[in-house]
């Protein structure tokens, strides 16, 4: 198979959807592989580098899609790509499209093979190609929020550890998935008074039975959603329902009642974020104010540490990746059921149910097309 791998243009976007040792591997198992010009430099991967592994590096993205039956990315197309895809060319990458109509009726009206990161999903509901960067995400949560409660960033001017004579802030974080999970220990690391709000008991009962008086769970709720983050610092939105729209649990009024100078930081932007006052961000401007609470709502955080979440993603889409080239698309979905989750959109029809739930529009089994 001929795979395309293109420099993402997403802001402030530095990862890459695959290193050198993975072009290795494809290339060992004689696929060709095109990387357009300087795609891993903001993941200190030169070029030189891909082509020593066998790549071929092409000057721009136009040679990368023209050439390409697999295009390998790491965020969603942007409107400036749409004109670069070729009719049913398949896309692997987190497409996210229960928060953008847009993309998704391009991908239909293209025929395009919409392969999303965010979908595949395990016998055991565990989201493999996803987790890594929930672990990143939820771990930066904390970082961006402790910096931006501080004085000269607008915030409250409020240390997360406290001091022996000062209680530590209190930061609230709601879901206990991994990103939520991964937040709440680096916030309790920190020092931090940390609640999390989590539907599920046996998740609630693991973390009170560490029985520290400053991390605590309780359940989440209309009545715990209103209260706890009004006393908060910091709040975490790790809201997690796989492939759809992100609940907006938290309301504008709720915004309001919390402190001035408090933080929330909203990590499933990307499926349209919890909060109600929620909108997309980027690296170069990444917050703004409502109500006098600071709003980060980057929708690509793990590209701040691009370095790290580029070999932590590749580590698990490089099996998949190998799997779709050696075996076809066809093929490959029909013997994985894990891949075939991740199929959103297949030869026009939109395959995957929470997006179609999300947006309107009609829901076609991908079993059904491949009979």
């Amino acid at each position: 198979m001929i795979i395309g791998v293109p420099k993402e243009i997403k802001n402030k976007e530095n990862r890459v959807a695959i290193t050198p040792i993975g072009v290795r591997k494809l290339v060992q198992s004689k696929h060709i592989v095109f990387v357009e010009r300087n795609a891993g430099i903001g993941s200190g991967l030169r070029d030189a580098e891909y082509k020593e592994a066998g790549a071929k590096i092409l000057r721009n993205a136009k040679a990368v899609y023209s050439k390409a039956e697999m295009i390998v990315k790491i965020k969603e197309l942007i409107s400036s790509e749409f004109d670069l895809v070729k009719p049913e060319q398949t896309i692997f990458t987190y497409l996210h499209l229960a928060a953008s109509e847009t993309l998704t009726m391009f991908l239909l009206n293209k025929k395009t093979t919409g392969v999303a990161y965010e979908t595949i999903e395990t016998e055991d509901h565990k989201l493999p190609l996803l987790e890594p960067m929930s672990q990143v995400a939820g771990k930066m949560s904390i970082q961006v929020g402790a910096h931006y409660l501080e004085k000269t960033n607008q915030g409250r001017g409020v240390l997360l550890g406290g001091t022996d004579t000062v209680k530590p802030a209190k930061v609230v974080v709601i879901g206990s998935g991994i990103a939520g999970s991964n937040a709440a220990n680096i916030a309790r690391g920190m020092g931090a008074d940390v609640t999390v709000l989590d539907v599920d008991d046996k998740k609630i009962k693991h973390i009170n039975a560490k029985k520290d008086k400053l991390f605590r769970a309780k359940k989440s709720t209309k009545e715990t959603i209103a209260s706890e983050p009004k006393e908060a610092d910091l709040v975490i939105g790790a809201v997690l329902i796989p492939g759809a729209k992100a609940p907006k649990l938290v309301t504008r009024q709720m915004i309001k009642n919390m402190k001035l100078g408090s933080v929330i930081v909203d990590i499933a932007i990307d499926q349209g974020g919890c909060f109600e006052t929620s909108k997309p961000t980027s690296h170069e401007h990444p917050i703004y104010i409502v109500d006098g609470v600071i709003h980060y709502c980057v929708t690509n955080m793990p590209g701040a540490v691009a370095r790290t979440s580029t070999l932590a993603i590749t580590n698990v889409t490089l099996p998949y990746i190998r799997k779709l080239a050696n075996k076809g698309i066809k093929k490959a979905i029909q013997s994985d059921e894990n891949l075939a989750r991740g199929i959103n959109t297949y030869d026009g029809k939109l395959t995957y149910k929470p997006v179609a739930e999300a947006l309107n529009l009609n829901y076609i089994p991908l079993t059904n097309i491949l009979k």
